[in-house]
């Protein structure tokens, strides 16, 4: 009885490990979805012109004694790079939002910014991470299922191989989600309006979160199919077992 406890718990302690790995995914997924730092960058803005007394380094000023009269010649010291300041933006699958000095972040949706023949692409991606999470949830569901309940080791078999085939599709969905967007991303970068494009960039940490998702989910889908693959030879090798036995039984029988 004692080797029969020991493969119960450790086939226990591999359906919780999946469980949770699945349910990190899950919550990093969401995460990442409903956030706007997928990227994150700085652009380069014209700095306005300083308005009556007020200077500094975030507008232009003039050299001019008064410079609220129009008729004086009003000369200005900013070139090159320090006519220009930088604002930080961050954008997502679903916004792009970019700082106003003294105003807070203007926000604008991020598919109105791609450019039309990528349009397409970005539905594409949004339609893939909807299915990848929705998967992710059948697997998770499935996993605490057989985790916590099931008649038979036989429905737990296929309660397991049933949530490693959804944990593995959901993985490979929200690989392609995760490409598809970083590719329409660049090429909003490249074509998208100009007062848009961005100066300097780099990938944020929801992106981050959302490849870490992937390789949570992935790490589930390995772990369910090495215990269901366990499972199976445990069950060979206690047939071959059994067969053993009988074969000597019946070629010694009890007198």
């Amino acid at each position: 009885r004692m080797p029969v406890s020991v493969t119960d718990a450790d086939r226990r302690q591999r359906a919780s490990a999946a469980f949770s790995l699945s349910f990190l995914s899950l919550v990093f997924s969401i995460t990442a979805f409903s956030s706007s730092y997928w990227c994150e960058g700085t652009r380069k803005v014209a700095k306005p012109f300083c308005k009556g007394q007020s200077k500094g380094d975030h507008c232009i000023s003039f050299n001019s004694p008064d410079a609220n009269n129009s008729n004086a010649v009003q000369y200005i010291w900013e070139t090159g790079d320090d006519k220009f300041i930088d604002r930080k933006f961050h954008a997502g699958i679903w916004y792009s939002c970019e700082e106003i000095i003294n105003e807070g972040e203007k926000c604008r949706s991020f598919i109105s910014l791609t450019p039309a023949a990528d349009r397409g692409v970005l539905w594409l991606s949004i339609v893939a991470e909807l299915l990848y999470i929705i998967l992710l949830l059948m697997g998770a569901i499935l996993m605490s299922v057989e985790m916590c309940y099931y008649s038979t080791v036989i429905d737990g078999l296929k309660i397991n191989a049933f949530s490693a085939v959804v944990t593995v599709l959901a993985g490979l969905l929200g690989m392609v989600a995760h490409m598809m967007y970083t590719t329409v991303f660049q090429m909003t970068v490249n074509l998208g309006p100009e007062d848009w494009r961005p100066h300097t960039w780099d990938y944020g940490w929801s992106y981050c979160l959302a490849w870490a998702s992937f390789a949570c989910c992935m790490a589930a889908a390995v772990t369910t199919i090495n215990k269901y693959t366990k499972t199976i030879l445990e069950f060979k090798h206690k047939r071959k077992n059994l067969e053993r036995s009988l074969k000597i039984k019946y070629k010694f029988p009890d007198h």
